[in-house]
């Protein structure tokens, strides 16, 4: 790849932080956005904007046939079977707690659901929601010592009363890469269906929603070189059929009276109200930028990223990486001895490096960590070997200002 090519589609790169060149190490948060995206975005605002499905008028129909057409375009991306499998959402996290509100209106008191330790707190708390109208019971997976989920455990806890397993592809703190294929086997082998949060994975990792065979998978736009406030559930279609609406309003509806609405037929059962259409139509082009980069190509240069830099990392005196699996993504979370991760943190920006801090909507996963927070440095594809000898150092410069 020419990363120099890369970098200059996006403008952000080259600005300056405290007099300093930017060094962007938040990608886990949210990625960085082309400049054909945003491009892409202006040109629907001054072209086509005009609210989607039954406009008669021309402008309408093509931004109904731009959004539509993304559509097809996330279900052939992801391998779903149809185009009424994929619903448009705000993020990974309205999409997580439409199917909690909605297929989670089957459960009842007694019924168990799974989750691990490791989840983002968008995986914990609609549960938790959940439970506070159905007396449910959550069952939480442990990690061993790398960061790597405990598979036995995981196996163990399936029982008549199990009715959902809900896990990450990628944890957000560890980096680490479940295996996702073989815990939904596993989960199926109890008739026990499962949604997958993949709001780390998409932008790294293939996706494959028949591969992995899970029932539900969720992930973002924003964190895939896309715009912000969008998110992809897929749901099996036979599965998202039988489930109630999730919002009522706009665009969901068949036929409203006073006395009794009927609704519409999927996707659009699931998606009330007007859905940022921009967003979508140009979603496609941030596709294409992935597609045209090559995800092989950018797992091959995040890989490298992580070796190189996990290994300068360890050399540092009183450094502790948290997440040390063989197969993780391009996350490192660490601490340096006694500071807190917030001062490094701070530190570091005013050298002009974004790094992430705190419990990175992860607390349970600190706790048992046994940390309150980490430091949190992850790439992407415009992230650079320069880039990160630049963090080491700037890193070094603070440790002993702290220390």
């Amino acid at each position: 790849m020419d990363i120099k090519a890369i970098r200059e589609k996006f403008p952000i790169l080259g600005r300056e932080v405290n007099g300093r060149p930017l060094i962007y190490l938040d990608n886990t948060a949210t990625s960085e956005t082309p400049s054909e995206v945003v491009k892409e975005i202006s040109w629907l605002y001054e072209n086509t904007k005009a609210n989607v499905h039954r406009g008669v008028h021309r402008l309408s129909q093509e931004a109904t046939d731009l959004q539509e057409q993304t559509r097809r375009r996330v279900q052939k991306y992801i391998n779903a079977r149809s185009f009424d499998e994929i619903i448009f959402t705000r993020g990974t996290t309205e999409a997580i707690n439409l199917v909690a509100s909605s297929y989670g209106q089957r459960f009842k008191d007694g019924d168990e659901i799974i989750l691990t330790v490791m989840e983002h707190h968008a995986n914990i708390v609609p549960w938790q929601l959940l439970r506070s109208r159905a007396d449910i019971k959550i069952r939480v997976v442990d990690i061993n010592e790398r960061g790597e989920l405990d598979l036995e455990q995981y196996r163990s806890l399936f029982n008549e009363r199990t009715v959902f397993a809900s896990f990450c592809h990628v944890s957000n703190v560890l980096g680490t890469v479940n295996p996702v294929k073989e815990m939904v086997e596993i989960a199926h082998s109890h008739n026990v269906p499962c949604l997958v949060d993949g709001a780390q994975a998409s932008p790294h990792l293939p996706i494959d929603v028949a591969k992995i065979g899970c029932d539900f998978y969720a992930f973002s736009s924003h964190k895939m070189y896309g715009p912000t406030g969008l998110g992809i559930l897929y749901g099996r279609k036979e599965l998202l059929e039988d489930m109630p609406p999730y919002q009522g309003g706009g665009e969901m509806i068949s036929h409203v009276t006073f006395e009794h609405t009927t609704f519409a037929d999927l996707p659009f059962k699931f998606e009330a109200g007007t859905p940022d259409f921009i967003g979508i139509a140009a979603f496609s082009k941030a596709l294409d930028f992935i597609e045209s980069t090559g995800l092989e190509n950018i797992g091959m240069h995040e890989h490298e990223l992580l070796k190189y830099t996990t290994e300068r990392l360890n050399q540092i005196e009183g450094l502790k990486i948290y997440g040390t699996a063989p197969d993780k993504s391009a996350v490192i979370s660490f601490n340096v001895g006694n500071i807190h991760n917030y001062d490094i943190g701070l530190l570091l920006d005013h050298l002009g490096v974004a790094v992430r801090t705190g419990h990175h909507c992860a607390q349970p996963l600190m706790e048992r960590l046994g940390v309150p927070g980490t430091v949190r440095a992850s790439f992407a594809v415009y992230n650079t070997i320069e880039e990160a000898d630049k963090f080491i150092e700037a890193l070094q410069r603070v440790i002993p200002m702290l220390g």
